[in-house]
């Protein structure tokens, strides 16, 4: 990090791999949904959501219909959201949480924190209100269908998210999303599905500070 964690006014939470082990739960979800069009077209989607981490359901499996299975038009689109959904919802309900978030809440009191992440945003604010969590995040809770980038513009304008600030991610667009707003950066690394992350970041300009999860930030 460039700044000591309690000179941010804003902290941006990606959710799946950060907040939550639940990358596994929505790799799975994908191929579950998906397998009604075969096992080879559930696999290319898997490889496509693990390639594209941090990107919303909404688009994977718009790029699945199109590109996938070259499926005539986007009628199956609800039905493949629904079915992921319903795999989805009870393991965010049931996945570990990020040891010494609380912690790091009670360490940071002035700092407006909030989630942006790929994940439906409706969803994730009845999973986060489910586990007792949502009162962390005072800046508020956004995800899908809305763009990462869209959000953190949104917010931007409107005051919401205060610079300076820091967004923790454990994809590369998490990177990209901050570096394109300008704001800090920080890999959470334990649960991540980025393949070949040691190898990306080891060529950004400027250098991008790693931790192995939330509880190591106390450190």
């Amino acid at each position: 990090m460039v700044r000591a964690l309690t000179e941010y006014r804003s902290l941006i939470f990606d959710c799946d791999g950060v907040l939550l082990d639940s990358n596994r739960v929505k790799t799975d979800a994908f191929y579950q949904a998906a397998l009604p069009f075969g096992d080879k077209a559930a696999n290319a989607l898997v490889n496509y959501h693990v390639a594209n981490g941090g990107v919303s359901r909404y688009r994977k499996f718009e790029y699945f219909l199109s590109d996938i299975v070259k499926h005539e038009n986007m009628d199956p689109l609800n039905e493949l959201l629904s079915r992921y959904a319903e795999r989805v919802r009870d393991g965010l309900l049931a996945c570990s949480v990020a040891d010494g978030l609380g912690e790091l809440r009670s360490a940071l009191p002035n700092s407006n924190w909030m989630i942006v992440s790929g994940g439906d945003q409706g969803e994730l604010r009845e999973v986060f209100e489910a586990r007792g969590l949502s009162h962390y995040f005072n800046g508020g809770i956004f995800g899908s269908p809305t763009d990462k980038q869209e959000i953190l513009s949104r917010e931007l304008k409107c005051s919401n998210l205060v610079l300076p600030a820091v967004f923790f991610g454990d994809s590369r667009y998490d990177h990209e999303s901050a570096m394109r707003f300008g704001l800090d950066f920080v890999f959470i690394s334990e649960w991540t599905e980025f393949s070949g992350w040691q190898t990306y970041f080891a060529d950004q300009s400027p250098a991008v500070a790693h931790y192995e999860n939330i509880r190591s930030l106390l450190a």
